[in-house]
């Protein structure tokens, strides 16, 4: 007999009473999803995250202060969807650079949001389209160097979210063997950082606009 799945955990930050309200009503409509927890501030976070563990925080990105710094704190231990009234582009690189899973506007939170909450728990990096092609024209343009078919499949898999680890054992290759390539395709593409490579492999195809990225 087998056992019944644990409901996947969520907790909401936002120091808007009604958007949070309005939230926990559309998730306790979706079945296996239950909400442990909710703050209005930045400051209850860590207490948040000690007291109910979630495996999702629904995080909005200004409340009584800027949460940004707190990201890459807060992704080391739990997946984090950025839910936010600000559309511009630089916040969410920002918050994606930080750690951040997924990038949700609020104004298209109702229609996008249990489908970015899907890709990251699927271990996928989820963004809107329109935000996706506003960060790739953004985008400097790549150093014109060929990629091996070695270095594209890496690049793909980067690009779908997935960790050098789990690329390694995707590819029978060694971690090592990943991030020697990993290297190898920064510097040959002149990109910063994993959030680069992913809008570069948007850019050039090696994964589609639209395909779930991890």
């Amino acid at each position: 007999m087998s056992e019944t799945p644990r409901p996947l955990r969520i907790a909401i930050a936002d120091d808007h009473a009604l958007f949070r309200q309005g939230l926990r009503s559309m998730l306790a409509l979706e079945e296996g999803i239950t909400v442990v927890g909710e703050v209005d501030r930045v400051g209850l976070l860590p207490g948040l995250l000690e007291e109910t563990p979630p495996d999702v925080l629904l995080l909005d990105l200004q409340m009584d202060r800027s949460s940004l710094a707190e990201i890459e704190a807060l992704a080391a231990r739990v997946s984090v969807v950025v839910v936010t009234a600000s559309e511009r582009p630089e916040d969410a690189l920002g918050a994606l650079r930080a750690g951040a899973r997924a990038v949700v506007f609020k104004r298209f939170a109702i229609e996008t949001l249990m489908t970015a909450i899907a890709a990251v728990t699927e271990g996928h990096v989820w963004m809107p389209p329109a935000l996706q092609a506003q960060l790739t024209t953004q985008l400097r343009t790549p150093v014109n160097r060929r990629l091996t078919s070695r270095e594209r499949e890496i690049v793909r898999h980067v690009a779908l979210g997935m960790r050098n680890a789990e690329v390694a054992r995707q590819l029978f290759i060694s971690e090592v063997t990943v991030k020697t390539h990993l290297n190898n395709v920064f510097q040959k593409l002149g990109v910063r950082d994993r959030v680069e490579l992913t809008l570069y492999a948007i850019r050039a195809g090696i994964v589609g606009a639209n395909e779930e990225r991890g």
